[in-house]
């Protein structure tokens, strides 16, 4: 999920506060847990709006693909018109907190279509006066039956892997998530640990925002697949999303961080 300068300016114009500038941590580092019952919490979320992150993204992020409703948030990709030169929309929101070592938790479903990406992540970079860390989960919907890991590390791909889900998360809602330590990155699928890093792994070290989105590419077609045409906009729902910090437990009944070590 690398982001170009074209997101940094438009950070930087949003008026979002680089991480060198927080004197104080966000009430959010504290942990949260958010079913988004109340709407978008505009305190705790920014949404992703007027920019593209790379000639790779063929969509713009924009606030009319991000829609809160009865309890859920949904993150639609909007296909471009047939009749005008306006680029598809895509939907993101990400923290206004920067997390760091801690469990992040997510419910989500998403749908089948090839060239899209639907993820759950956290990224710092030069944006945020930090290099480029980043912690994945990724759902490439040309094969929601599989969920895809994977880290950066100062900009550089680490400790990747892929596992099988069934049944898909375009079936049912399924819970992710990934618990990061000093010492190591554990992966999670509803509940059962799937993934972990080496002892020897390189990790990210810089403390991070979290990110949900859902976005197409016309370029990276080996990875993601080529996309098809679509009647109408595609939605990426999620349930909810929790943090909870290393030293905490159990902020919520279900969470992963529950169960006995």
């Amino acid at each position: 999920m690398r982001h170009s300068s074209a997101f940094v300016v438009a950070l930087v114009l949003a008026g979002q506060p680089l991480f060198a500038q927080q004197a104080d941590p966000h009430p959010d580092a504290a942990g949260f847990f958010e079913d988004f019952s109340g709407g978008l919490d505009k305190d705790r979320w920014y949404v992703s709006d007027g920019w593209t992150n790379g000639d790779w993204q063929d969509c713009y992020w924009s606030g009319r693909a991000v829609q809160v409703r009865a309890g859920m948030l949904t993150l639609f990709h909007i296909p471009a018109p047939t009749d005008s030169d306006r680029p598809a929309l895509c939907g993101e929101i990400q923290s206004n907190a920067a997390l760091h070592h801690g469990t992040f938790e997510a419910r989500i479903r998403t749908p089948r279509q090839s060239g899209l990406n639907a993820s759950v992540f956290t990224y710092a970079g030069p944006v945020h006066g930090a290099p480029h860390d980043e912690i994945d989960i990724e759902i490439l919907t040309r094969d929601p039956d599989t969920m895809t890991m994977n880290t950066y590390v100062s900009g550089e791909p680490h400790n990747g892997g892929t596992v099988p889900a069934d049944p898909g998360f375009d079936d049912e809602f399924r819970t992710v998530g990934f618990r990061w330590a000093p010492d190591g990155i554990t992966w999670f699928l509803n509940g059962q640990e799937v993934h972990r890093t080496a002892p020897d792994s390189t990790l990210p070290t810089h403390p991070q925002r979290l990110y949900m989105s859902f976005w197409s590419t016309a370029t990276l077609t080996d990875w993601m697949g080529r996309q098809k045409s679509q009647d109408g906009p595609l939605a990426y729902d999620i349930d909810w999303v929790a943090f909870t910090p290393l030293d905490e437990s159990c902020l919520f009944e279900g969470s992963i961080t529950c169960k006995e070590p």
